[in-house]
C-alpha cells in the first residue's frame, strides 16, 4: 500500500468518532442542533462558516439535496460554527478517551510528528481540508491529534472527490456503484444518504449506459475505474506525508491506538462511510 493509504487507515477511524460515539452525538444536541443530521452537517461544515446548503451539497458530495436542506441554513440559527467547533473538538477527544485510555501519551508525541504534514499540504482546491486547516489547533492533545486527523482526513476526500467529478460521476452515481461493489451495503446508503429507489433506479441506467453496470453487477470497466481512482486518490493524498521526518514511525506509534478505538469504539462495520475495517 501507499503511504497515504496507509495513514489513511490509522487515522479515519480517529476522526470516526465524531460520526458514531454517544459523546459526539449528544455534543451535538447539547450545542442545540436538531436531530442526527443536522448535528451531522452542522458539525462537519462548522469549519466552513455559516454557508448555504448547496456549499455544503458540493462539498460533501453523495447527499440527496433535501437531506441537507432539511438541515442547512436553520443549523446556524440553533448554533454558531464557533460554538459547534468547540463542543466537537472537545467530545471527540472525550469520545477517545473513553475507548482508549492510552490515548494522551500517543498524543503528546503524535501531534507535534503530525503537523507538518498539515503544513507541507497544498490546500488548492481542497475546501473542507483548507477551512479544517485554518481553526486554530486545540491545547488539549487529544483534541489536537483529532483535528489533524480531521484535516488529512478532509484532505484526502477533496481530492477524491475532485477525481470522481472529473470522471464524470455525480454524487448519487459514486454512491451506487461504491454499493454495487461492495463497499457499502445498499440499505445503508438509502438510510444515510437520503436517495429514493426512483433516483438509485435512474443512476443505475446511466452507469449501465456507459457500461460500467450490467445486470451481473459492476463490469470489469467499473473495477479497473475504481482502482484507478483509488490508485489516484493515493497519489494525490502522499504530498504532505512525504515531509515527514519519519513516516514509518509515527505510523507504528499511531497503528496501536487505531485497533484499540475500532475494537471498542463505536463505528460499526460495514459502516456509510465505506471504512474497512483496519488490519494493521
Amino acid at each position: 500500500m501507499s503511504i497515504a493509504r496507509d495513514f489513511w487507515m490509522v487515522l479515519e477511524p480517529l476522526h470516526n468518532v465524531t460520526y458514531f460515539s454517544p459523546e459526539c452525538i449528544d455534543g451535538n444536541k447539547d450545542v442545540g442542533l436538531k436531530g442526527y443530521w443536522m448535528g451531522y452537517f452542522g458539525s462537519r461544515g462548522a469549519p466552513l462558516g455559516p454557508v448555504p446548503a448547496a456549499v455544503i451539497e458540493a462539498s460533501f458530495y453523495g447527499f440527496h439535496p433535501a437531506r441537507v436542506r432539511r438541515a442547512v441554513p436553520d443549523a446556524w440559527t440553533f448554533a454558531s460554527p464557533e460554538s459547534i467547533l468547540r463542543m466537537r473538538a472537545a467530545t471527540a477527544a472525550k469520545a477517545l478517551r473513553r475507548v482508549a485510555p492510552e490515548i494522551d501519551d500517543v498524543a503528546a508525541e503524535a501531534v507535534p510528528r503530525l503537523r507538518p504534514a498539515i503544513e507541507a499540504a497544498d490546500g488548492a482546491g481542497r475546501v473542507l481540508f483548507a477551512a479544517n486547516r485554518e481553526l486554530p489547533l486545540p491545547d488539549d492533545p487529544v483534541a489536537a491529534l483529532w483535528q489533524l486527523a480531521t484535516t488529512l482526513r478532509e484532505h484526502r476526500g477533496d481530492g477524491h472527490v475532485a477525481l470522481l467529478a472529473a470522471e464524470g460521476l455525480n454524487g448519487l452515481e459514486s454512491n451506487v456503484l461504491a454499493s454495487v461493489m461492495g463497499n457499502v451495503p445498499v440499505a445503508m446508503v438509502f438510510q444515510s444518504r437520503g436517495w429514493t429507489q426512483e433516483d438509485w433506479d435512474e443512476a443505475t441506467a446511466a452507469l449501465t449506459a456507459r457500461g460500467l453496470l450490467n445486470e451481473d453487477g459492476a463490469t470489469g470497466k467499473a473495477r479497473a475505474l475504481r482502482a484507478e481512482l483509488e490508485r489516484r486518490t493515493d497519489a494525490l493524498a502522499t504530498p504532505p506525508y512525504e515531509a515527514l521526518d519519519d513516516a514509518e514511525g509515527l505510523y507504528r506509534l499511531l497503528a496501536p491506538l487505531t485497533r484499540t478505538v475500532t475494537d471498542r469504539g463505536d463505528m460499526p462495520f460495514p459502516n456509510p462511510i465505506g471504512m474497512p475495517r483496519p488490519t494493521a
